[in-house]
């Protein structure tokens, strides 16, 4: 790693400023093409609200290559803020809905309900379920959609913060790091297991498609317009890493990847650059969980689960890591295959003396591929991209020279 690395001017590669452009357009046209065939009737509901879901999962996976391709932190916890996020927005939407439930039921009263009443009213409805009618300090805010958004980034950011700080400052790296982020996440899971945890143990938080307010709007209207929401989120959330791993800023986190003891030699407060690329990534997974739950409907304790965060290393594998456009790559694939595998989209296959149901050997399939991307395709999806791209430079046969036809010296010899 060359001292230039981190002392050269902040310039973006014009290969990544290509990338970027036509990531972002691919994203326009296929939003503008799902939009058309939905407005056409030729997709479904359901369809458009997979195509959301999914692009939330991109946006996950992107932050997860900051995290990981770039930085060089296998974090086996990010969805653990996926899901935070998720019940952070879920929180206001049930109990607005329970609320306006409530006041429906309770508007053939002589007299109306005192706040005492309601909130007893509301309490029971959202946590009969467990037992209870006593509503807990966590759903302090859960009335105020304007202080749950903000939940959506604090809750995340917060505990990435203090998590990363005291994990970074003892210098934990490596496996190490790994284990702990999978414990954490581990943990928080059998915490929100637990019927006293506040949101509903098991249960978790249901009926979250039901928008307060658009009571009268159509699902089909309400999926495209998350789905919109999803694409934007993608879109912004791209060119916000996109410039982050750029420059001088890019060029620090790809160095601490490589060497990180001569990057501190060299001066640099490497736990700064680590926590800032760790709880910026969790940030922005909160928001895409945030945008993900309305749309599955449903959020409970399995979905931070700590296979849910190595599925989304999966992806970035399988997609290619140290590439952002590489990572929404595996996470779409993967994720549309996951789904037409497991709900019986693909045909079983009936080789006389043994069945095979795709729906049982998916997992196995998922995991074959990894297998054979770490081994044989290190760099996944999105070093299909490279190829093509080198093979346009190998065209290029002038000298090297100032020309603007010329080789460039980082493309190397013939």
């Amino acid at each position: 790693m060359a001292d230039a690395t981190l002392t050269g001017p902040a310039t973006v590669p014009p290969i990544r400023r290509t990338s970027t452009m036509i990531f972002l357009a691919a994203l326009a046209v296929f939003v503008l093409l799902v939009t058309l065939l939905a407005d056409a009737g030729m997709i479904s509901t359901s369809t458009v609200k997979l195509l959301g879901k999914t692009l939330c999962l991109a946006l996950a996976a992107v932050a997860m290559d900051v995290v990981w391709g770039y930085t060089g932190i296998l974090s086996l916890g990010h969805m653990a803020f996926f899901g935070l996020g998720g019940y952070a927005i879920g929180m206001w939407l049930m109990w607005a809905r329970t609320e306006a439930i409530v006041l429906a039921d309770m508007a053939a009263r002589t007299l109306p309900p005192t706040p005492s009443e309601l909130q007893d009213a509301i309490g029971s409805q959202i946590f009969g379920v467990v037992g209870t009618s006593d509503i807990p300090m966590i759903w302090t805010f859960a009335h105020s959609l304007p202080l749950q958004l903000a939940m959506v980034v604090l809750v995340p950011g917060l505990l990435a913060l203090v998590f990363g700080w005291l994990a970074f400052r003892s210098r934990v790296a490596g496996v190490y790091l790994s284990i702990l982020t999978q414990a954490m996440t581990l943990a928080l899971s059998l915490y929100l297991f637990q019927n006293d945890s506040g949101l509903r143990g098991n249960n978790g938080l249901s009926g979250l498609q039901n928008i307060p307010g658009f009571e009268t709007t159509s699902q089909a209207t309400i999926s495209i317009a998350f789905f919109w929401g999803s694409a934007l989120a993608l879109g912004l959330g791209y060119l916000l890493f996109a410039w982050v791993v750029s420059g001088r800023m890019g060029s620090v986190l790809r160095a601490v990847r490589d060497d990180e003891a001569r990057v501190r030699f060299l001066g640099y407060h490497v736990e700064s650059f680590k926590l800032f690329a760790f709880t910026l990534t969790a940030i922005v997974t909160g928001i895409a969980g945030a945008l993900y739950y309305p749309q599955a409907g449903i959020i409970n304790p399995n979905e931070i689960a700590p296979v849910a965060s190595i599925y989304l290393a999966v992806w970035v594998a399988i997609g290619g890591r140290g590439r952002l456009y590489g990572a929404a790559i595996g996470a779409i694939v993967v994720s549309l295959l996951s789904n037409w595998f497991t709900s019986g989209g693909a045909p079983d296959i009936d080789l006389g003396i043994y069945e095979i149901r795709w729906t049982e050997w998916w997992l196995v399939l998922l995991g074959v591929s990894f297998i054979c991307v770490t081994l044989f395709a290190p760099q996944g999806l999105g070093g299909l991209f490279d190829l093509l791209s080198a093979r346009r430079r190998s065209g290029r046969r002038a000298s090297y020279g100032p020309d603007t036809g010329a080789k460039r010296p980082e493309e190397g010899a013939e």
